[in-house]
């Protein structure tokens, strides 16, 4: 079969890499490569960043005013929203995720570029009520400069809008390195970007893998900022390279999020809740509410009703309506779930459901892993302590509030939570004590463009969405105008 081929774009020109060579992406639903991308070196990625900083520094991009900086992402917004399924199809095919959940996010991204679209002429400065009445001293908020954006393989545009969104919003320009196993619907969206009207050189591509192209990217000095979205361990590196160049970084990681069920609360809701934190999108979101934290009354009630619902989930193609649970994203990751699986067993924990491959014959061919639950867990096992990515769910008995705050909180992680409980000081009292980003009561998963996202601890720097985003993308710069008629004494300071 011929593999479909999508190209970088580069300087506003379509373009493959100087290395001549291709990398296959393949479709989780039944492992087969259906199309290919530019596999870049480290002279793509330089060529990228110089287009970027060339935009940056002359041509139209840099004299355009914020209010018609707005009016193209307001068109790209559109756009995006326009082509909503087509784009929601290339992710499904090149991550295995529910075709109903990448079409949701798809007709919300639009969202985001339509807030921060308005948001680009909101960007003030201050006159400041300085001491020094012969001074007139003000403040101007400029873009950095050239921002790589480097994404992952589980939200691919979605997690590229909550970068491009705003760094473009404040005057940046952009090079986006997106996953080597999820390339295709960025190289697309790069045809909208051409289509509402963006000056050639203020986005730009490269493809390909991390180790070949992500030292160039990190550390060039013509960047300026890195804002990266994945794994602890590249972040760690990611965040070492740009410090050799005192860039810039925003860092959205990785999270061992604890969803707490107190004995008041709906547990018809609870459940549902916790079904969506871990098997929602096969446990492949930062977010997933790994460690279920369930009081001890209602313990095994919950760990039952959990078991039979999760037991009846229907696993199969991602494009299928009636499919609630989709294959891993790529081989090597379905791997790494499985031998969790086996550690948790060594360690002690209690399989209640699931725990391997799907046995179905329609799935033999894909990257699946069985909704899989672990009951008798204590939170000192690695099921517990170290980020799965997979549909796999830990749950853990606890006392009281103050107990469920202390396993909550022992965590090198700190991106979200949950609380489940009908008391309203209980809410607001386990959000204050919950050391993560994001706490969510009565609900979980929930995101917006105007609600700041990113993690304490390990999970990361610096804050997406909202209007925290767009600060990321911003510097100060104090303007002094000496307005008396002598000039002071050049030897003292004033």
């Amino acid at each position: 079969m011929d593999l479909q081929r999508f190209e970088n774009v580069v300087a506003g020109r379509t373009c493959v890499s100087t290395t001549g060579r291709w990398l296959p992406t393949a479709n989780p639903f039944d492992g087969q490569a259906w199309a290919e991308v530019p596999r870049c070196g480290e002279d793509d990625a330089v060529s990228a960043i110089v287009a970027a900083h060339a935009a940056f520094e002359s041509g139209p991009w840099p004299k355009m005013s914020a209010t018609d900086r707005g009016k193209l992402l307001h068109r790209l917004g559109d756009l995006v929203a326009r082509d909503a399924e087509r784009l929601a199809a290339l992710e499904v095919r090149d991550n295995g995720k529910l075709y109903a959940e990448m079409l949701g996010q798809l007709r919300y991204i639009p969202e985001w570029f339509r807030y921060y679209g308005g948001l680009a002429d909101k960007v003030e400065g201050r006159v400041l009520p300085l001491d020094k009445p012969h001074l007139l001293t003000y403040t101007k908020r400029e873009p950095l400069g050239v921002i790589v954006c480097i994404t992952p393989w589980n939200s691919p545009l979605m997690l590229l809008t909550w970068k491009l969104a705003p760094a473009l919003a404040a005057g940046n320009t952009v090079v986006v390195k997106p996953s080597e196993f999820t390339s295709c619907s960025t190289l697309a969206l790069m045809e909208l970007v051409k289509e509402a009207g963006f000056p050639d050189g203020v986005v730009n591509t490269v493809t390909g893998y991390g180790a070949e192209v992500g030292p160039a990217l990190c550390g060039h000095p013509l960047v300026a900022k890195v804002a990266f979205t994945g794994g602890d361990a590249t972040g760690s590196a990611v965040y070492a390279a740009a410090a050799k160049g005192i860039k810039h970084v925003t860092l959205e990681l990785g999270g061992k999020s604890a969803n707490i069920v107190f004995a008041d609360a709906n547990l018809d809701h609870a459940v549902k809740g916790a079904i969506s934190g871990i098997f929602a999108a096969s446990g492949q979101t930062c977010i997933a509410g790994s460690r279920l934290l369930v009081q001890r009354p209602i313990y095994e009630q919950v760990s039952r009703r959990l078991v039979e619902f999760a037991g009846r989930a229907k696993l199969g193609n991602p494009m299928e309506s009636t499919t609630q649970v989709g294959p891993i994203t790529t081989e090597a990751q379905r791997e790494k779930v499985l031998s969790y699986i086996d550690i948790a067993r060594g360690e002690g924990a209690r399989c209640l459901l699931g725990g391997g491959r799907p046995s179905a014959p329609g799935l033999a061919g894909g990257w699946f892993v069985e909704p899989t639950i672990f009951g008798d867990v204590s939170n000192d096992m690695r099921i517990a302590q170290e980020e799965v990515f997979g549909p796999v769910l830990s749950i853990i008995p606890f006392e009281d509030e103050d107990e469920a705050v202390a396993i909550a909180n022992d965590s090198l992680y700190g991106l979200a939570a949950g609380v489940w409980t009908t008391d309203i000081r209980r809410a607001v009292t386990m959000a204050d004590r919950v050391r993560s980003g994001t706490v969510w009561v009565n609900t979980y998963r929930a995101v917006s463009f105007m609600a700041p996202f990113g993690g304490y601890k390990m999970s990361g720097i610096g804050r997406e969405n909202g209007l925290a985003a767009i600060e990321e993308y911003l510097q100060t710069k104090s303007v002094w105008i000496n307005l008396a008629e002598d000039v002071p004494d050049p030897f003292v300071m004033r």
